[in-house]
């Protein structure tokens, strides 16, 4: 099982979209001061406002990639359940 998550800075407001097999051990990451990801780091702390399980990794990088396809639209904007 994979999952695709989005992120949201405590800090900044701003979101980030990822997918991993560890959604904890990958959120722990993105809030570490060891952070390798320069997208999230010096941003945070981290919180997961929306995850979804999928069966493999092609699939969940399929569904990351159709979710960063309309990141700041009103797709996006549904699928937090802000509209």
């Amino acid at each position: 099982m994979y999952y695709v998550y989005i992120l949201q800075s405590q800090s900044t407001g701003k979101y980030y979209v990822g997918y991993t097999a560890d959604i904890r051990a990958r959120l722990a990451q993105h809030n570490s001061q060891s952070n390798p990801s320069r997208s999230t780091r010096h941003r945070g702390p981290w919180y997961i406002v929306y995850s979804e399980r999928l069966p493999g990794r092609a699939a969940a990088y399929a569904r990351e990639r159709q979710i960063k396809s309309y990141k700041g639209g009103n797709g996006f904007k549904k699928l937090l359940g802000l509209l």
